[in-house]
């Protein structure tokens, strides 16, 4: 799901595929519809834009005003990054570039125009990082789920199974450890180099991992091109977050490492369709048939990587179709999932309580449960308090 990486390896990639596979429901708002003034439309958090184009369905099917609609991050026709979107109609301020990750969202959102009768043009954002001290006190984060993240590498990795840690991670991350066996612990591992990955600039997840591991930014060894290593600083900004099908991360399979949505995994992984193979499923991210117990939108897109424990605590707990994340994993690895809004931090605005707040849609409907669950994420507990779903802060 990018425009760089797909004019690079996806025209050969696919120049061998003789049949694509059917295309589910495409995200965005559905059949050409441009929303109207008066309904809530949101963008940003690639983590979420798939639950979000569910909840989205689910609210509309018994609303006829005031209807919910979510942008993917990335055009889900084509997979192009930044594309133009007419978020509402009623006015060419409405005209913007597509937002790819959290941080877009919320900078879109905050700058946003005005559409007919000065309704925003942006209603919400999704993210899938908390509040940063850069944030404007002018802007709200509604807490909407639960997730984790870890890192993903591929079977047969020299990754040491139970070694990898939180300082190990920051040692990677930093590229101060470079040789798999200058992990602590690891010292008769394998001397290959270790080939670290990050997301695009705009991604909540890379700015979370980041957090989680006391950095500011990753070090000049590690890349964010779904098609080049970072020795050099291969930084085009086109690997997107959760998809493990990007050709590098099929490249040097054994020493490939990279930061994943847990949540996102466990969607990807028991609950959507097959693309195909890895290669076009990176060209046709969006190209799928799902079953009538699989989820209507989004691929299964996490190709053969696998998660990792992290401090020897496992990311998920059960099988199947009961995977669930584990609500034990390491907390600085834990985080909630947010929509953002434009209103003073702490504080939801009245017409999108109904749809964001404690007792709102999102967070006391049946089916937007249901549909948080089968999208991979945990279900917050009610009640109004710090943590709950539907907590402004």
């Amino acid at each position: 799901m990018r425009i760089v990486s797909k004019l690079l390896v996806a025209a050969t990639a696919a120049a061998a595929i003789t049949t694509l596979v059917a295309t589910p429901a495409l995200a965005d708002p559905p059949n050409g519809v441009t929303p109207k003034p008066a309904d809530f439309v949101g963008v940003g958090s690639d983590t979420t834009q798939f639950v979000f184009d569910q909840l989205s369905v689910d609210y509309n099917a018994t609303h006829t005003t005031g209807k919910l609609y979510s942008w993917d991050a990335t055009n889900p026709a084509n997979g192009a990054i930044g594309d133009p979107i007419q978020t509402k109609s009623g006015s060419a301020s409405c005209n913007i570039p597509r937002p790819n990750g959290s941080s877009a969202g919320i900078t879109a959102l905050e700058n946003t125009m005005t559409t007919t009768g000065g309704k925003p043009c942006i209603d919400y954002a999704r993210s899938s990082r908390a509040r940063a001290s850069t944030d404007p006190n002018t802007i709200s984060f509604i807490n909407l789920a639960g997730d984790a993240v870890t890192v993903a590498t591929q079977p047969s990795s020299h990754r040491p199974a139970n070694l990898l840690t939180t300082a190990a991670l920051t040692g990677i991350y930093n590229c101060t450890i470079r040789r798999w066996n200058q992990i602590p612990g690891n010292a008769g591992g394998s001397t290959a180099l270790i080939s670290p990955f990050i997301p695009q600039n705009g991604s909540g997840t890379r700015s979370f991992f980041l957090g989680a591991l006391g950095l500011t930014a990753p070090g000049p060894c590690v890349s964010s091109s779904a098609t080049r290593a970072g020795a050099l600083g291969a930084n085009d900004n086109t690997l997107e977050e959760n998809e493990g099908v990007a050709p590098i991360l099929n490249t040097n399979k054994l020493n490939v490492i990279f930061p994943f949505s847990v949540g996102k995994w466990i969607a990807e992984n028991f609950h959507s369709a097959s693309c195909g193979t890895i290669a076009q499923c990176f060209a046709h991210p969006t190209q799928c048939t799902p079953t009538g117990t699989q989820n209507r939108f989004g691929c299964n897109t996490h190709g053969t990587m696998l998660l990792n424990k992290l401090n020897g605590t496992s990311p998920t707990t059960g099988t199947g179709l009961n995977t669930r994340i584990n609500p034990g994993f390491t907390a600085t690895f834990t985080r909630l999932l947010f929509e953002v809004v434009n209103a003073p931090a702490g504080t939801i605005p009245t017409a999108l309580r109904s749809r964001f707040g404690p007792t709102g849609f999102t967070c006391n409907s049946a089916k937007a449960t249901t549909d948080l669950r089968n999208y991979g994420f945990l279900v917050l507990p009610k009640g109004g308090g710090p943590g709950t779903c539907g907590f402004a802060s």
